[in-house]
């Protein structure tokens, strides 16, 4: 016999009185009434759970952009426990086979996904889930964008810019400088697009890119290139890397994009002595050293490294620059070059 509506309470858990039952101790029949869509990068995702923290959370993250791409949602269902502790989580821990993916912090907090399939079920305790900053970093925006970058988007670990409509990826190791040149385009008038993490559109043609254009990452160093960033203090539990995270609105930053064509593909290299100077790499690069970089695997993989062979003709270079004035004066002769 089906529930009336009036009988069940937003814990899900109703009037009459339940029979014990195995599935009880697993919460399998927990009741996700709360929902809410949001559109991270332009795309729908429906957020089902039982706390309005998820939703404010999701708010906090995707609440800045609209609908750009219409079409079935993605489902990403979040259920929220009492717990038994009342610390926060240590950062979770990922492990990947196939596409199976988990995101695992302790026995009260984790999240299982199947990328194939784009499922995903996600536990966090309230007092995890309270913190927003902890539960959106490690937690929702994880399971978000794997889903996404599982279906729509190859992610790259790469900044970008622009200027006249032409994109610029910047790559590289690790502090190779990609969010530091990034902003210092943005400064001097460039388009800002992302930082250290882009979005190659899955099937567009030519490439296209989409970004968080709403928001910078740095680390910490970077207040003592960029004196308006002493005034924001370092987020906590960011992968174990200190960082800050501004707002573009909050930053000297004249022109943002959450989207544009991918003219140029540029590695970073500050580590050499001397002038600064482009070189031209050979064709399909960025495609090479882009398929090397990704953390997907299996199928998921497979379908990625079919996804970059976009970039494959895209012109990419090494620049090779001490400052970023040095590098921003060699990137405005390539594209007043082209």
């Amino acid at each position: 016999m089906n529930t009336r509506p009036s009988e069940v309470f937003e814990s899900g858990f109703t009037t009459t009185p339940a029979i014990s039952r195995p599935q009880d101790t697993l919460r399998a029949n927990i009741h996700l009434p709360l929902t809410g869509t949001f559109y991270p990068l332009g795309y729908p995702v429906r957020i089902l759970t039982n706390s309005t923290d998820v939703l404010l959370a999701a708010f906090e993250t995707f609440g800045h952009v609209s609908e750009s791409r219409p079409g079935p949602p993605l489902e990403v269902r979040v259920g929220v426990s009492q717990g038994a502790s009342s610390s926060c989580p240590p950062e979770p821990t990922r492990r990947e086979y196939n596409h199976l993916y988990s995101l695992v912090a302790d026995g009260e907090n984790q999240a299982l996904l199947d990328l194939q399939r784009c499922l995903s079920f996600t536990w966090v305790t309230e007092q995890t889930v309270r913190n927003h900053l902890y539960f959106r970093y490690n937690f929702l925006e994880k399971v978000v964008y794997l889903l996404l970058g599982s279906s729509v988007v190859t992610d790259l670990h790469a900044a970008c810019v622009s200027k006249n409509g032409q994109g610029i990826l910047l790559c590289g190791d690790s502090g190779a400088g990609k969010s530091t040149l990034a902003y210092a385009c943005a400064r001097g008038g460039w388009t800002y697009t992302s930082d250290d993490t882009s979005y190659l559109i899955n099937d567009s043609h030519p490439p296209r890119i989409i970004g968080h254009s709403h928001r910078a990452r740095f680390r910490p160093a970077a207040r003592s290139l960029f004196p308006e960033l002493a005034a924001f203090e370092v987020s906590p539990r960011m992968e174990g890397k200190p960082s800050l995270e501004v707002p573009t609105s909050a930053l000297p930053i004249a022109s943002t994009i959450p989207e544009v064509e991918v003219a140029f593909i540029v590695y970073l290299n500050r580590t050499c002595p001397g002038l600064g100077r482009l070189t031209r790499l050979p064709e399909g690069t960025g495609t090479t050293r882009l398929g090397a970089e990704l953390y997907s695997a299996g199928e998921i993989r497979a379908m990625h490294e079919q996804k970059l062979e976009a970039l494959w003709s895209v012109p990419t270079f090494e620049l090779q620059y001490q400052s970023s004035e040095e590098a921003m004066e060699i990137l405005d002769l390539l594209l007043t070059s082209s």
